[in-house]
């Protein structure tokens, strides 16, 4: 009703009001007023819907974890079918924050004698042969999904003044029904999170990325699926990662751990290199 008076007395649909005297305020246009405050209230709802989602994977323990240990087996796909590649692996890593960009070293196979490390912004394999970079399209793609994961959402990009949300409604994933939220930065880089109406666990997390040399548009996605409450935190056992539609990796979780002690040298691809050619 406040608008509507506020509108009633202005010329002209949308027009300024004008100063009529020493120290007047003119009033800015109605319609700027109710975007204004329909923005406000998309960005408070997106964030009572993290503010749930961090509660329900484990408050304050998710949100101050040091790192984490996970142990199981991932296996590739290419354009939805199996190619047969299947591995164990056993996964260190440490959160992203506005200071730094999180770390994780991978060992794969059950005798763990091929490593990666992702330390910063550079990304190490490590085999009996030594240590080489790891091809670009691969380290690429790992830190694509790094800057773009839930706790870089969360711990990143939900602090940043510039960093704008977006109530886009509900959705259905995974065959629940999910109230959607999307972070947009201010270089214009999106996230988009899908946390299931009830439990308030993310089910999906997307975003898009431009080929900086065919200039086409790709969607990553990833899904997650049966939550175990480990060590206080709800931890998917099962993620599913999917290119442009296609499926193009699975992983199961055998076992997980939280807050686990890390050698000074783990994230160190000098150090791993020289354990593995003695």
């Amino acid at each position: 009703m406040a608008l509507l008076l506020l509108g009633a007395g202005v010329p002209g649909a949308g027009a300024q009001a004008v100063s009529t005297g020493p120290g007047a305020v003119s009033a800015p246009p109605a319609g700027a007023a109710a975007a204004q405050n329909t923005d406000s209230e998309s960005d408070a709802k997106c964030r009572k819907l993290l503010a749930e989602m961090v509660e329900a994977l484990g408050g304050q323990k998710w949100l101050t974890l040091k790192d984490t240990f996970l142990y199981g087996r991932t296996s590739g796909f290419f354009q939805g079918k199996p190619t047969g590649a299947i591995t164990d692996f056993y996964s260190l890593r440490t959160p992203p924050s506005p200071q730094a960009q999180g770390q994780e070293r991978v060992e794969y196979t059950k005798k763990r004698d091929i490593v990666s490390i992702f330390n910063q912004n550079a990304a190490w394999e490590i085999t009996y042969r030594g240590k080489r970079p790891l091809p670009e399209d691969q380290s690429s793609d790992y830190f694509r999904r790094r800057d773009h994961s839930i706790e870089a959402a969360v711990l990143v990009w939900l602090k940043d003044p510039a960093t704008v949300l977006l109530s886009d409604g509900q959705q259905i994933a995974e065959r629940h029904l999910t109230d959607q939220v999307t972070l947009i930065s201010g270089s214009n880089d999106d996230i988009t999170l899908q946390l299931d109406t009830e439990t308030h666990l993310p089910l999906r997390r997307i975003f898009h990325w431009r080929d900086p040399l065919y200039k086409d548009k790709n969607e990553e996605v990833d899904e997650y699926d049966d939550y175990h409450l480990i060590d206080g935190i709800q931890t998917p056992f099962t993620l599913t990662r999917f290119h442009n539609g296609d499926m193009v990796s699975e992983r199961f979780l055998y076992k997980a751990s939280y807050n686990v002690p890390i050698a000074p040298d783990a994230f160190n691809a000098d150090a791993a290199a020289a354990k593995q050619t003695h």
